[in-house]
């Protein structure tokens, strides 16, 4: 069954090229394509979208990132992946904050789409490579020495620290033994424990806390 992949990107010119990757497509099928983030609530509550293609510069007044957040208040799994040309440190650490499930710089959009679309379904958090970089140089900042704050058990921390490796669900299921539908119900616990919305939130609080 076909993948529905919703697309927010105010570049005209890009965003017609990234609808032609889905136009023949045997694995995903585009719900939908916009210029602006104004009716995202009810475009995701409508389209019902498997992945969500993200730009954070958008125009109307409501940025990609207040999109994200918006997202994350009504749906906490359906995967977000960021497309922009920032590469900051504060566009990218709030986007993953926000609740996004990946970062790809639109640099990188023609080798590197397909795979992110397939890893962030998979359970994965795909990100350009200098911006995997980044996020790890900033998590080496804020190191802190209490590591359980949030009561996980030693099986949520192995599939924590697992996700920290960039295992997918699948991956984990065969490593620590258990079903897909079993990590999925940790990941959820750990969201919950943690209060985060997505895999880049859980992983970049563990290691700004101390408890990876």
């Amino acid at each position: 069954m076909q993948k529905g992949i919703l697309i927010y990107e105010d570049n005209n010119e890009l965003r017609s090229s990234i609808v032609q990757l889905f136009t023949h497509s045997k694995e995903y099928a585009l719900v939908g394509s916009f210029p602006h983030v104004l009716e995202v609530e009810k475009q995701v509550k409508s389209l019902k979208p498997d992945v969500i293609l993200m730009d954070i510069d958008m125009p109307g007044g409501i940025n990609g990132i207040t999109a994200v957040k918006k997202i994350r208040t009504f749906d906490q799994q359906t995967p977000v992946i960021m497309l922009t040309v920032f590469d900051d440190t504060t566009n990218v650490l709030d986007a993953i904050y926000a609740g996004a499930s990946g970062y790809i710089l639109k640099k990188h959009l023609s080798g590197r789409l397909g795979n992110a679309i397939q890893e962030v379904l998979a359970g994965g958090a795909p990100m350009s490579p200098n911006i995997a970089r980044m996020v790890i140089a900033s998590m080496h900042k804020y190191p802190s020495p209490e590591r359980n704050k949030y009561k996980l058990t030693e099986r949520e921390k192995e599939i924590l620290s697992a996700l920290a490796q960039g295992s997918g669900y699948k991956g984990i299921a065969a490593q620590t033994y258990i079903s897909i539908d079993t990590v999925r119900t940790h990941v959820k616990n750990i969201y919950y424990k943690m209060q985060v919305h997505s895999q880049l939130e859980a992983v970049a609080k563990a290691r700004d806390e101390g408890i990876l």
